[in-house]
């Protein structure tokens, strides 16, 4: 008993908790986030075109 007693009273308890609380959200909101962008399709890149069938691409310049 001693021990909640310190956990729910003591600055130090306190700040663990809060810390320990934000990692759980911080876990979660992550989770979240990457299997959404997991499940998402996949979008062409801005800078790229889609080339056509009637035209011929060259090599990329050095």
């Amino acid at each position: 008993m001693k021990l909640l007693h310190d956990l729910f009273t003591t600055p130090y308890g306190l700040m663990s908790i809060i810390g320990i609380g934000f990692m759980l959200c911080m876990a979660g909101f992550f989770l979240r986030m990457f299997l959404g962008k997991m499940g998402a399709p996949q979008s062409p890149e801005p800078g790229k075109s889609v080339p056509t069938g009637g035209s011929k691409t060259l090599p990329p310049s050095r």
